[in-house]
């Protein structure tokens, strides 16, 4: 009988050790944050700063799907349902792809009716800008601009007949486009050529073109012989990236505010493009190199 009340205490402790267990299982995993990104990797190196900074400041996990098809497109849905917590969005996606807006104000403007109606249409907040603007913009070959002091789109104007555009066929297409670029800046190049996209720093390495279409936080800016031109018309909408995060979750987890602002204004346009570089180029990883940026400016512990 002793045996036997014995054997049942033991038991009794063992179910209770599990119990505690499973608990602590599903306790851990009630605070998971979980983390989308867009297929491009800008977006990794950004998910995984996200990542870093949540879980060395909380004791909350975070989980990433990385790549997530059509982005924005399918992000955004997924998250209002609730299925992600937050993701980096960038400004001018929001505002003319999401809200569908046409008109374009200025920064400050977008900026601040694009949160408003996040969180009323949403209830989707950002919270925090990184700093950098994932735009289009031009760029031209270093030893021209320095002969001509090219600085601006306005400042190319004058000197477009001398020299060769390339470009990817899209951008030929697009309303926003190279027609009108060229006739908001009167832009008249000697030569304009249709360029595989993958091509282009290798014809304008070469010589073979002399200025050229790029988004301004493209890897190869880091490690080619050119100069990003102003757009001093303000002709491109600004993309400035910043995280999206359900009001719900910061309601439940209010110390991920001070976390997400630790992102605030903290890359350059120059700086994420380095990054890119060190992935795409050098082929290091992204959390490496995420990481590696975030202890150099001290936000790791």
């Amino acid at each position: 009988m002793k045996n036997l009340k014995k054997y049942c205490k033991k038991f009794s402790l063992l179910l209770l050790f599990i119990f505690v267990v499973s608990m602590v299982g599903c306790s851990s995993k009630s605070k998971t944050i979980k983390i989308a990104t867009k297929p491009m990797t800008e977006q990794f190196i950004l998910g995984e700063m996200l990542a870093l900074l949540i879980e060395d400041n909380t004791d909350l996990e975070a989980e990433i799907t990385k790549g997530v098809g059509g982005g924005t497109s399918n992000i955004h849905p997924a998250i209002v349902k609730g299925d992600f917590d937050l993701y980096p969005e960038y400004t001018g996606t929001g505002w003319s792809f999401v809200l569908k807006e046409e008109r374009i104000p200025d920064d400050e403007t977008l900026y601040k009716e694009l949160t408003e109606k996040y969180e009323s249409q949403y209830n989707l907040k950002w919270v925090g800008l990184y700093g950098f603007n994932n735009t289009f913009g031009l760029v031209i070959r270093k030893d021209i601009a320095e002969k001509y002091n090219v600085k601006t789109y306005s400042d190319l104007a004058a000197y477009s007949p001398e020299l060769i555009f390339g470009a990817e066929y899209d951008f030929y297409e697009r309303e926003d486009g190279y027609d009108a670029l060229c006739s908001t800046y009167g832009l008249k190049f000697k030569k304009a050529l249709d360029m595989d996209i993958g091509l282009k720093y290798e014809a304008i390495n070469s010589k073979e073109i002399d200025v050229m279409n790029i988004f301004t936080t493209d890897g190869q800016l880091a490690s080619s012989d050119i100069v990003v031109l102003k757009d001093d018309k303000n002709f491109y909408q600004t993309y400035y990236c910043g995280t999206v995060i359900r009001e719900e979750v910061l309601e439940k987890y209010p110390e991920l505010k001070a976390v997400l602002t630790k992102m605030e204004n903290i890359l350059t346009d120059k700086e994420m493009a380095e990054l890119n570089h060190k992935v795409d180029g050098n082929g290091l990883d992204e959390r490496e190199v995420a990481k590696e940026f975030l202890i150099n400016k001290g936000l790791l512990k």
